[in-house]
């Protein structure tokens, strides 16, 4: 079990992932979808949202420190656990969203995207810590030559 530092900075983390999605949200509804039109909005706010996950899990990965490429894999599979948990109990229980919409999210052939938002989640960690790896790499090659 990890100690109770690193599951407060993962929890941490995914709060912000959080925040920068509800701030996503209103911004597709206050301004994107009047501009563009819902499904328009939903792609570009879709692409807007793994770009901000991308950022939050760049500054937070090194700070969160997994130590080998497992480590990291497991920190995005918990995000995204988190993720799907959050927006299938809130979604439901604290917003009312009937159950079968919460699952049309989830239906790429219909042109929704949530998936790749999943995705970028449970990946971000896993390809941050493989890039700093092979940066460190490069880095201690340069100075040993």
């Amino acid at each position: 079990m990890p100690p109770d530092d690193v599951i407060s900075r993962v929890l941490t983390a995914w709060s912000a992932m959080l925040a920068v999605a509800f701030a996503n949200g209103f911004f597709r509804e206050a301004l994107l979808v009047p501009l563009l039109g819902e499904r328009a909005a939903h792609i570009v706010s879709t692409i807007l949202l793994c770009t901000l996950i991308g950022a939050v899990a760049w500054r937070a990965v090194p700070w969160i420190a997994p130590r080998t490429q497992g480590d990291a894999w497991r920190l995005g599979i918990t995000w995204g656990v988190l993720t799907i948990g959050f927006e299938f109990m809130a979604g439901h229980y604290l917003f009312g969203t009937p159950w079968m919409q919460l699952l049309g999210d989830w239906n790429v052939l219909r042109g929704r995207l949530w998936p790749l938002v999943i995705a970028t989640a449970v990946l971000a960690p896993a390809a941050i810590f493989r890039l700093s790896s092979v940066r460190r790499r490069a880095s201690k090659s340069a100075w040993s030559s």
